[in-house]
């Protein structure tokens, strides 16, 4: 697939002029969802000066090392970074006027680069539109604040707020407490405005100083851009006020997990939602897609669920799904169908952890739903009462999910075969680097008795 992007702003030059722009972060998500990239001088990026990167990093594991898998170049040759000019925002963070801009990974020869996530759900979009059809996703993103942590050791504690204690019990829903560490959010308020995150409903969930921001729905790639500047600008944020922004999928033990839950839609080229019919009953794509995300979703588990911690996440009755039955309103499925209006039916992919890279998770929920509307897939009735009350048909852990999608004959397909190879080999690495340390638990139970 060849790049397609916004038109460069032409007064871009005086602008950063005017505003005594220094630099400019030239940032695209690496595998995980992490921000990598070059500062580069605001003069050479007004030029459109080329910019260059290796071409393995948007493949560069949480540890920093590198897979040496053959489908990685011996050579590891350059790949452009080429902007999206519809993400150039001020950096709120920044102590001296900077702008970032969100960039493609594109091969010298002009085609996207497979490993790079965002190349990924560009690729699934262009198939919608080859259809004539367009997503509309919508995350909503949980994450927790916790105080400085510089021992890894330590586990994570919630911070001092302004009545000069730590929050000790749940609040879920809690106004009093979401207003606890203000200074905090009055800063991120203003700096997802100025990087232009269309924020929806804020509230305390039910961990401990853990929270949930629901985005506006939209177009899929610019909210996967959204999301991934959300995630960056928490944490920016925080540092600043002596917090960290954590998004593991189970960061305290006995709290709950955090999600990114998925909803989605489908509508034509005028407009009209595709899960409905005219007379507002769900149309049959609706129920193909339903049976594409319960027939994909376990080879796909991988992105979902990417790190050894988020299985942790997937406990009965704790709002995390289990398997991979559907129900209308039911938040004890791993697939909900919120209630509303024909305009706005949609599915509610839960499976996704805050861990997850937003590109990736986004791909392969909506893959795996046009593959079913393709294939004429059938969803199974939906559950009424008790999700849990089921099997836990999902995979349990992460050698489980490797396994599910290394023989996977669908995910190659899905999200294409170079991604779920390389995807792999880091994942493999990650692991092996997991199992190089020796875990507190290891220490407590095995040390006394062995």
């Amino acid at each position: 697939m060849t790049l397609t992007a916004h038109q460069a702003p032409t007064d871009l030059a005086a602008r950063f002029a005017r505003e005594g722009v220094r630099d400019v972060e030239c940032i695209f998500p690496d595998v995980s969802g992490y921000p990598r990239g070059k500062l580069m001088p605001a003069a050479a990026f007004a030029q459109g000066k080329e910019l260059r990167i290796a071409q393995a990093i948007p493949m560069q594991c949480v540890t920093g090392e590198y897979s040496y898998d053959a489908i990685f170049p011996d050579a590891d040759p350059d790949v452009r970074l080429v902007p999206d000019w519809a993400t150039l925002k001020p950096v709120p963070w920044a102590r001296s006027p900077r702008y970032l801009a969100v960039h493609d990974c594109v091969e010298l020869t002009g085609e996207l680069c497979p490993f790079a996530p965002r190349s990924v759900l560009k690729v699934v979009l262009e198939r919608y539109r080859a259809l004539g059809l367009t997503p509309v996703v919508a995350p909503e993103i949980e994450f927790y604040l916790t105080a400085a942590n510089t021992d890894p050791n330590q586990v994570l504690a919630a911070p001092v707020g302004r009545g000069g204690r730590a929050e000790v019990g749940q609040s879920a829903f809690s106004l009093n407490m979401l207003n606890e560490l203000a200074p905090f959010w009055d800063e991120f308020h203003a700096a997802i405005d100025t990087l232009g995150i269309g924020a929806d409903t804020w509230i305390h969930e039910v961990g401990l100083t853990q929270y949930e921001i629901n985005l506006m729905h939209g177009d899929a790639l610019a909210v996967a851009d959204q999301a991934f500047l959300f995630k960056y600008a928490a944490k920016e944020v925080a540092l600043k006020h002596g917090l960290n922004a954590v998004f593991m999928a189970k960061p305290i033990a006995g709290e709950a997990g955090s999600s990114m839950h998925l909803h989605q839609s489908i509508v034509d080229a005028t407009g009209a939602n595709v899960f409905s019919q005219a007379d507002g009953s769900p149309s049959e794509r609706f129920f193909h897609y339903l049976g594409g995300l319960q027939q994909h979703t376990t080879d796909l588990m991988l992105v979902y669920a990417p790190f050894i911690n988020s299985y942790r996440r997937y406990v009965a009755g704790s709002q995390a799904p289990i398997n991979l039955h559907w129900g209308h309103d039911n938040r004890t499925t791993g697939l909900r169908v919120p209630a509303s209006g024909p305009d706005a039916r949609r599915v509610e992919n839960r499976i996704a952890g805050a861990d997850a890279n937003p590109y990736l998770a986004i791909a392969a929920t909506l893959a795996a739903g046009l593959a079913g509307m393709e294939d004429r897939l059938t969803p199974t009735e939906p559950i009424t009462g008790n999700g849990y009350d089921h099997a836990h048909d999902l995979p349990r852990s992460f050698l489980m999910a490797h396994e599910q999608m290394a023989r996977s004959a669908s995910a190659p397909r899905l999200l294409g075969a170079d991604l779920v190879r390389a995807y792999l080999a880091v994942k493999a690495l990650e692991h092996d680097s997991y199992l190089r340390e020796v875990g507190a638990w290891e220490r407590r139970f095995l040390a006394p008795l062995v």
